[in-house]
């Protein structure tokens, strides 16, 4: 298998408030929702980046469609990282992020690695790090 990764669907409560969140208040471009004709079909697409795309998709129609049980919420199994060009960057992010409707879970700080980076939760609870790493800086 090629380390390739194309999408990255989140599983949410109120499909709606998710689109209104990554839209809205993040910014994200999207078409909005599509796929109301078909049951458990309704999803959300965002562009990210060429090739990788985020889509939101309700989370019992998510467990349907994998056939498996719907799960309690579990922000701790992964994290979306989102690195940046500078420490104010990550601040003007956060702020945003926080207007949008996100609960700041850890506010932007140095840490330990040499950078700077803080975390939110988007209104799921799916956990976004917004960071500066010189390490690691975008191409864009």
């Amino acid at each position: 298998m090629k380390a390739r990764i194309t999408l990255l669907t989140l599983g949410v409560d109120d499909l709606e408030r998710s689109v209104k969140f990554y839209r809205d208040g993040l910014g994200f471009a999207t078409e909005g929702i599509t796929g109301k004709e078909f049951e458990h079909g309704a999803v959300a697409f965002f562009d990210l980046q060429l090739g990788l795309k985020l889509a939101v998709f309700a989370r019992g129609d998510l467990a349907l469609d994998a056939g498996i049980a719907k799960s309690e919420r579990s922000p701790t199994e992964f994290s979306i990282g989102h690195n940046v060009r500078s420490s104010a960057e990550v601040d003007a992010i956060m702020a945003q992020a926080k207007v949008a409707g996100a609960e700041i879970v850890k506010r932007a700080q140095k840490t330990f690695w040499g950078g700077y980076a803080g975390y939110f939760q988007d209104p799921d609870g799916h956990l976004w790090e917004i960071a500066w790493n010189p390490a690691l800086l975008p191409a864009d």
